[in-house]
């Protein structure tokens, strides 16, 4: 059955708040997306941050590709468990901004502990590396900010999935500077059976419609959002989109290694059940199979 997405604000995020969410609709995850977030890119530490000015992309045509169709939903009841919470190995040198590397090192994922532990979780998960340096880098940030919060890369990983196949969605190809080959654009919000209406809030400055807002970048974030707390940054660079993904998961003290913490995060970000055992499915998968990766 269809159902309207609702956006959600941090603000209006309880961290006891463990209602069941409605039966997912059936369109694709990256159509309209509530991912309402705090977006600081500062003391960072480390990977290869790259943020690059926000460019306006072209209208795009209504897509019926759905990342997430490939992905079973987890036999697991809402607020009972929590995925394996797997952290990452090594400690990268800390940066305090975000910055633009070398082009060859952008290349070969530079020499970093947290580059290392990417190819090597790559190998073991099929997600691609530099999809996994901003998961990795977003898990260390909010460790070294927000430790009570105990996200994993994992569930970010997890969202990245449904939402955008890890910035692929599309035929697009992720980048070594953390941008999608072409920019991942949503179908409109325009009221259509099973999609909120959200008039345009920022010009088509972010999704490229000057009506109706669209989703956009690999974590599916609204533009009236993004401008909000985005702080300048490129929605479409994965650095930048993975940390904001971070900052409302962790939002209002939520502890995300804990069962009630998950599903509350998870539920805040896409209020359906269906997506949040998907994405359950995912982190818990990519977190069991990544255990054996050492990095010296």
């Amino acid at each position: 059955m269809d159902t309207e997405q609702i956006e959600h604000d941090p603000a209006d995020v309880s961290t006891e708040d463990d209602t069941v969410a409605r039966p997912a609709r059936a369109v694709p995850a990256v159509l309209g997306r509530l991912a309402v977030v705090v977006l600081v890119l500062a003391a960072a530490v480390g990977g290869i941050w790259t943020t690059s000015a926000v460019t306006r992309p072209d209208r795009t045509e209504t897509t019926t590709e759905i990342p997430d169709l490939d992905n079973a939903a987890a036999q697991v009841e809402p607020g009972s468990a929590a995925p394996v919470n797997a952290t990452i190995e090594g400690t990268p040198a800390a940066q305090t901004q975000p910055q633009q590397q070398p082009q060859q090192q952008q290349q070969s994922g530079g020499g970093d502990l947290l580059s290392q532990w990417a190819a090597k979780v790559a190998d073991v998960t099929g997600i691609p590396a530099r999809a996994l340096v901003a998961y990795g880098n977003a898990e260390l940030e909010m460790r070294a900010t927000q430790p009570k919060c105990r996200l994993s890369w994992a569930t970010l990983a997890g969202i990245g999935r449904v939402e955008s196949n890890h910035g692929q969605y599309g035929g697009a190809v992720l980048q070594a500077n953390g941008l999608p080959s072409k920019a991942i654009v949503g179908v409109p919000l325009d009221g259509s059976p099973g999609i909120k209406a959200i008039g345009d809030s920022d010009g088509g400055r972010f999704d490229g419609d000057p009506t109706y807002d669209r989703a956009v970048g690999p974590m599916q974030f609204l533009p009236s959002t993004w401008a909000r707390y985005g702080g300048g940054y490129n929605p479409q660079q994965i650095d930048a989109a993975a940390l904001a993904a971070a900052k409302y998961l962790c939002v209002g003290g939520r502890d995300m290694a804990s069962a009630n913490g998950w599903w509350s995060g998870i539920l805040s970000y896409n209020n359906s059940v269906d997506y949040a055992q998907k994405v359950f499915g995912l982190a818990d998968a990519y977190a069991k199979a990544a255990q054996v990766v050492k990095v010296s």
